[in-house]
C-alpha cells in the first residue's frame, strides 16, 4: 500500500503555525562536513516524545519527516533518530540551511536548528618561483636571488592559510597568516632561509586543515678561482690530479682531460684523478674544467703542464781529512716536484743515504745538501750521486769527493821566506863580485845622499904646472897680437883652450876601499892629460 501524501491544506496550516511561533525557541547551530553524515537534535528534551515533524525553511516550508509513519521522508537520505531527531546521510552543500522540529504533546513545541556544511580544505596548491628543481623534485633558489611564495586551496568557508618556515636543526617559526591567500616575497635569499617551508590551510567552520611542506635549498657558487694542482703518490709511480673550487654549494663538478686533444681523462665531483706512468711523458698538459648548478654557464677551467727534472751540481769537491764538507744538488724545472735522494755511487750502489751522525742531508725547496762531517779518506772518498724523481722521469748527477790530508801552512810559508832571502843573498854577491861601480851607485841612489857629503880631491901640483903654462901662452898671444895688428882678419886667430879635468871620487860614509880606488883612477887620468895637453902644443897654428 502506497504511503499517502499530505494534503495541501494541512501544510499551510502548519506553515502559519509556524510563522506565528518563529521566536517562540531559541536556534540551535549544528556543523556538518560534506559528504559526511550529520544527526539534528529536536531540542533538549527528554522523555516520553510526541508527534515530531521537521521541515526545511526556505521561502516556505518544506516537509522533510514526520514521526507518523503514515507520512513517508521527502528524501531517502532523511531518518529519524530515537522517534524525534534528523539524521541525514551524505551531505551535501545544498543542504545547508534551517531545520524546523515541530513536536505536539499535550502542547506544540518548535525547535529550530541551523545546519552549515564545511568542506574542504582540498587541493592545497603552493607556487615558489625558484631557480630550478632537481631530479627529486627538490627546489632550490640561487644565493641572492628573490623567490616568491603562495598558497591556495579549495574549500567552503575558505580557508585561512598559515605559512611556517623550519631551517636544518631549528625549531618551527610562523611566517604569518591570511584568510583567504598567503603570499609574500624573500628578497636575496641567503643560506639560513634554507630549509622546509611549510603551507597550513584550516577550515575554520570545520576545524579540518591540510598542510603541504616543501623543501628549499639556497645554492651559491664558488667564489674563488679554480685550482689545479698535481703531486706524487706516496709510492712515487703515479701522478695525483686535483682540482679545487672552494666555497660553493653544493660541490662542483669536474672533468680532466688531455690536452691537445680532449680525451677524458676522468669525471667526478671530487676532482681527484690518479694516472700511471704509462699515462705521462715530459711536457704533457692536462685540463680541468669546473661547473656549478647555479655557476656560470661556461664553467671555469685551468691548465697544468708536467716536466721531469733537471739537475745543476758542482762536479769535484774536496775534503781535508777530519774536517766538514757540504754537496750541493739544485733541482729546477720539474713539476711536479721531484724527491731528491742522495745515494753512493761505487763503495754502496742503489743504496740511499740516511740521515745520522756522519751524514747530514737537509732540503730547502728544490737545493738539498749533503753535509759529511769528520771526513775520511777510506770512507767517504769517492763517487756521490744525486737523484731527483717524479712520475714523469728520473735524473743523476755524480759528485766526486776527493779527501786529502791537512797541510801544514806555517811550514810552508816558511819555506818560502828562507828561499827568497837566499836568492836575494846570491844576487848581492853575484852584483858585487861583477860590478863594484854599479853597486856603489846603486847604493848611492838608494841612499839619497847630497851632493854636500862629496869630498873632491885635487892633485896640486899638477894645477901649480897647468897655471904657469897658461901665463905664458897668455903673454905670447899677445906679443903676436900687436905685430900682426893688421894681418889679423886674414890669418886665423889661434886660441888655445885648456880643459881641466878633475876626478872625483865620492867618499860616503867612510868608505876607505872606495876612497884609493877613486885616488887611483885619479892619477891615471891625469897623467893621460898631460900627455894630450903637450901634443896640443906642438901642433902649428
Amino acid at each position: 500500500m502506497a504511503a499517502r501524501v499530505p494534503e495541501p491544506r494541512v501544510l499551510l496550516c502548519l506553515a502559519a503555525l509556524l510563522a506565528l511561533w518563529v521566536a517562540a525557541e531559541l536556534e540551535a547551530v549544528a556543523v556538518g562536513e560534506a559528504h559526511e553524515n550529520i544527526t539534528l537534535h529536536c531540542g533538549n528534551v527528554a522523555g516520553t516524545r510526541g508527534l515530531v515533524t521537521w521541515y526545511r525553511n526556505d521561502s516556505e516550508p518544506v516537509f522533510l519527516l514526520s514521526s507518523n509513519s503514515s507520512l513517508p521522508p521527502a528524501d531517502p537520505r532523511f531518518s529519524l533518530v530515537n522517534a524525534s531527531s534528523l539524521h541525514i546521510e551524505a551531505l551535501s552543500l545544498q543542504d545547508e540551511g534551517n531545520y524546523t522540529c515541530w513536536e505536539v504533546l499535550n502542547k506544540t513545541r518548535r525547535f529550530q536548528v541551523w545546519l552549515q556544511v564545511a568542506s574542504g580544505p582540498y587541493e592545497v596548491e603552493v607556487n615558489i618561483s625558484t631557480t630550478g628543481t632537481l631530479p627529486n623534485g627538490t627546489l632550490y633558489a640561487a644565493k641572492g636571488s628573490q623567490v616568491d611564495f603562495s598558497c591556495a586551496s579549495s574549500s567552503r568557508p575558505p580557508a585561512m592559510v598559515e605559512w611556517w618556515f623550519r631551517a636544518p636543526d631549528s625549531r618551527t617559526e610562523p611566517f604569518g597568516n591570511n584568510l583567504t591567500v598567503s603570499c609574500f616575497t624573500l628578497l636575496l635569499m641567503s643560506q639560513n632561509l634554507q630549509g622546509n617551508y611549510t603551507c597550513l590551510a584550516m577550515n575554520m567552520l570545520s576545524r579540518r586543515h591540510r598542510k603541504v611542506t616543501t623543501e628549499l635549498l639556497v645554492y651559491s657558487p664558488p667564489p674563488s678561482n679554480l685550482e689545479c694542482s698535481a703531486e706524487m703518490s706516496p709510492g712515487l709511480s703515479m701522478l695525483q690530479l686535483t682540482c679545487r673550487w672552494d666555497g660553493g654549494y653544493p660541490d662542483p663538478h669536474f672533468q680532466w682531460t688531455e690536452e691537445p686533444g680532449g680525451v677524458v681523462v676522468g669525471t667526478s665531483e671530487l676532482g681527484v684523478e690518479t694516472l700511471n706512468r704509462s699515462q705521462l711523458s715530459d711536457g704533457k698538459k692536462f685540463k680541468c674544467v669546473g661547473s656549478h648548478i647555479v655557476g656560470p654557464e661556461s664553467g671555469a677551467s685551468c691548465v697544468i703542464q708536467i716536466r721531469s727534472p733537471s739537475l745543476v751540481s758542482e762536479p769535484m769537491r774536496t775534503c781535508f781529512v777530519g774536517s766538514n764538507v757540504t754537496l750541493t744538488c739544485h733541482v729546477s724545472g720539474a713539476y711536479p716536484a721531484a724527491k731528491i735522494l742522495w745515494l753512493r755511487n761505487l763503495t754502496q750502489p742503489e743504496v740511499v743515504i740516511q740521515p745520522n751522525s756522519h751524514y747530514l742531508i737537509t732540503q730547502n725547496g728544490p737545493s738539498s745538501t749533503l753535509t759529511i762531517q769528520n771526513c775520511s779518506q777510506d770512507m767517504d772518498e769517492g763517487y756521490y750521486v744525486c737523484r731527483a724523481e717524479n712520475p714523469v722521469g728520473v735524473r743523476e748527477v755524480d759528485i766526486w769527493l776527493s779527501v786529502k790530508e791537512p797541510l801544514n801552512i806555517v811550514g810552508i810559508v816558511g819555506t818560502i821566506v828562507s828561499l827568497l832571502l837566499l836568492g836575494v843573498a846570491i844576487i848581492s854577491g853575484l852584483m858585487l863580485y861583477y860590478s863594484p861601480v854599479f853597486c856603489w851607485k846603486l847604493g848611492n841612489t838608494i841612499r839619497g845622499q847630497d851632493m854636500a857629503d862629496v869630498m873632491v880631491l885635487v892633485d896640486e901640483e899638477e894645477e901649480e904646472v897647468e897655471e904657469e903654462e897658461y901665463a905664458a901662452g897668455q903673454e905670447q898671444e899677445e906679443e903676436e897680437e900687436e905685430e900682426e895688428a893688421a894681418d889679423r882678419e886674414e890669418l886665423p886667430k889661434e886660441i888655445s883652450k885648456h880643459v881641466h879635468i878633475h876626478r872625483v871620487t865620492a867618499l860616503v860614509n867612510g868608505n876607505i876601499d872606495w876612497m884609493a880606488n877613486g885616488l887611483q883612477a885619479l892619477q891615471d887620468d891625469s897623467g893621460e892629460q898631460q900627455s894630450d895637453i903637450v901634443q896640443e902644443e906642438d901642433r902649428p897654428v
